[in-house]
């Protein structure tokens, strides 16, 4: 036997799927999600004690740790499913993905469980369902697949029925109402319309759009006002979240105060979602600051470098725009918690406590990963693939 025979789990002779998709996936991005997905788990072993709370209906002070444990178990199982698709199949999958989420975020405002005032989960038993988190991914390949098929000249209007889809479902999270997730979806979506091929001159309309469509969310929704009156007078109001969670920012030092050590937990009730990054920030320093941005840097630049050398533009749009959601919903987090930004529910891709948070970020992943494999031709000059046009005068 070679010595390759013992590096490998497969040889380069096995045509089996899974040994086919061993040899042609990034190993690298696959294990970044997965040292991401790891640090996770480990700090909602930190977190679960205080996040329980007064709440004496939970005995077992790991309660959502061994959640935790079942969410990251399903959304690895997700990832490496979706990243075993075809491009084809990515695209299946993502419309009815969409398609499934517009159907559940419609039925909401009759079946919704309502939160501190939005009605974003419908309750499946012992777990609850955020359907917009699947929205994303979903809304992002059918895009970059309609844009694919408007370049091609073939009187598709790619272009219409994107933007139709886009406009149904920041309506449906308007509704909700959830201006994070809407601001996430348009910003991402017009990236992605961006690097499909139009027009910069078209690219100041869109940004002079959607500056007025960010003024009238301000006057639209009470709470999107006093979040971000809190942000800019903070003097004048109750600011003890985002007070406590710079806190343990700073408190948590080069190296941290050591595990179970952090005092921030014990006053913060979204502790383990929306500001996990400060708990781990406080009991492990900068350090783990530092390690967290930076694999999630090196799945974007990683990520985007590879999706900008496919040949196929349907590909090559829908993997840049999946890594940029990745990628902008990190560092949305990580600036809510560094005090850079309102305060916008955002969970940290991978780490945050939630099992539809985790799922479709497996999702996300799974069908980037999937896209920027290794195909024959994929990455090759000269594959028969359509030129590219504009997709606006």
């Amino acid at each position: 036997m070679t010595h390759n025979s013992y590096s490998h789990p497969f040889s380069r002779n096995d045509q089996s799927m899974v040994a086919r998709w061993f040899w042609t996936v990034d190993r690298g991005l696959l294990g970044a999600a997965l040292t991401l997905m790891a640090l996770g788990v480990a700090l909602s072993f930190a977190s679960s004690p205080a996040a329980i709370g007064a709440d004496e209906s939970i005995t077992d002070p790991f309660h959502y740790s061994w959640r935790m444990m079942v969410f990251s178990t399903m959304g690895l199982f997700v990832m490496l499913g979706a990243s075993l698709l075809s491009p084809r199949g990515v695209r299946r999958i993502a419309v009815l993905a969409l398609i499934c989420s517009i159907l559940v975020m419609a039925a909401l405002p009759i079946v919704g469980d309502t939160v501190k005032g939005a009605a974003r989960w419908i309750n499946l038993g012992p777990f609850s369902l955020q359907p917009s988190e699947f929205a994303k991914p979903g809304l992002i390949v059918f895009a970059a697949w309609m844009f694919a098929e408007a370049q091609k000249g073939e009187g598709v209007p790619g272009v219409s029925i994107a933007f139709g889809l886009w406009a149904l479902t920041v309506g449906l999270l308007l509704i909700q109402p959830d201006i994070g997730q809407t601001l996430l979806v348009t910003t991402t979506f017009m990236a992605v319309f961006f690097m499909a091929g139009v027009p910069l001159k078209w690219v100041a309309v869109i940004a002079a759009m959607g500056a007025g469509g960010v003024v009238s969310l301000y006057f639209m929704f009470g709470h999107m006002r006093d979040r971000l009156s809190r942000f800019l007078s903070p003097e004048t109001t109750d600011t003890h979240q985002i007070d406590r969670a710079s806190e343990a920012i700073r408190n948590g030092g080069l190296i941290g105060r050591g595990i179970g050590e952090g005092v921030m937990k014990r006053h913060v009730p979204d502790l383990h979602t929306d500001f996990i990054y400060s708990v781990g920030a406080e009991e492990f320093g900068l350090v783990l600051s530092l390690i967290m941005i930076g694999l999630y840097a090196f799945i974007v630049i990683r990520g985007m470098r590879k999706a900008m050398k496919l040949n196929d533009s349907f590909e090559q749009t829908a993997a840049a725009g999946l890594f940029m959601l990745i990628g902008l919903q990190a560092c949305i987090n990580v600036a809510v918690n560094l005090n850079l930004i309102p305060t916008k529910g955002m969970t940290l891709p991978f780490i945050s406590y939630g099992g539809s948070s985790m799922m479709a970020m497996g999702l996300t992943m799974g069908f980037a990963l999937a896209l920027t494999r290794r195909r024959p031709g994929a990455y090759e000059l000269g594959s028969n693939v359509a030129p590219r046009r504009r997709l606006l005068p």
